[in-house]
């Protein structure tokens, strides 16, 4: 029984260590920030500007690439083909390199020079130093996220039960839109969530393609190298706290919509 007793509290102290290693830097930000500084920093059209960029450019990379990357996610899950391996370590690349080394890569392929860029131009689209830029920088290094929860998602869908509904007549997309994405919504839905927030946080992939505009995170560095801390917390704060409201918001109702579900 005292053994018991000390291996909970030696999880409790640890347990409480990382929550407070993760919360602790957030809350002391958020204190030091004083009512004026939030206020002034909020009547600011630069900030304002720049965060509703970020949200826009990450949401837009999260519905058109996360959306296109829910067949990908499936086929890992459900077939088996070579090179499978090979190819859930090519998603994951993303995560491994260094982000500034993923603007240059980027750049590559999407600079003015390149056929994707000039195909782009002649839709009117700017890759470098637009916002086009900066949604595919976002889509780039978040797209795992909403990948690997999708794939995890589909396997864990009882395959007997689109293994039945063929059986019975039904089309392989009826089965899909009827019985395996139902079943793993949330799991896609919170992959499409951790793309979503991945995407607002980027900063090297971003600065690399495109400097202006500038999204929050380039804001936060410009005004910390430019004028020091005390200029860069207030924004740093502002941007904190309005990605928690959503971030929750979202977490919460994709929560209630799953429990009521069942």
């Amino acid at each position: 029984m005292l053994k018991d007793w000390r291996t909970q509290l030696v999880i409790i102290f640890f347990s409480g260590f990382i929550l407070l290693f993760i919360v602790a830097p957030i809350a002391g930000l958020l204190l030091r920030t004083s009512p004026a500084e939030y206020a002034t920093t909020i009547q600011d059209r630069e900030v304002i500007s720049s965060i509703g960029l970020t949200l826009f450019a990450s949401m837009g990379a999260t519905i058109i690439f996360g959306i296109l990357s829910v067949p990908l996610a499936y086929i890992l899950a459900r077939k088996n083909f070579p090179l499978k391996g090979l190819i859930n370590g090519i998603i994951d690349v993303p995560v491994v390199i260094p982000h500034s080394a993923a603007g240059i890569a980027l750049l590559g392929v999407i600079s003015r020079g390149t056929w994707v860029g000039q195909a782009g131009e002649a839709a009117g689209i700017s890759f470098v130093g637009g916002v086009a830029g900066i949604v595919v920088a976002m889509a780039f290094v978040s797209l795992p996220f909403a990948i690997n929860a999708a794939r995890d998602g589909f396997a864990a869908v009882p395959e007997k039960l689109e293994k039945a509904a063929l059986n019975l007549g039904a089309s392989p997309q009826r089965v899909f839109f009827s019985i395996s994405l139902p079943l793993a919504k949330r799991s896609v839905i919170s992959g499409l969530v951790m793309m979503w927030a991945r995407g607002l946080s980027e900063f090297g992939a971003v600065i690399i393609i495109a400097y202006h505009p500038m999204i929050t995170p380039i804001l936060i560095w410009e005004r910390f190298t430019s004028f020091g801390l005390s200029y860069a917390r207030p924004v740093a704060a502002i941007f904190i706290l309005v990605c928690l409201a959503i971030f929750i918001t979202m977490r919460v109702l994709s929560g209630k919509r799953y429990h009521v579900r069942n």
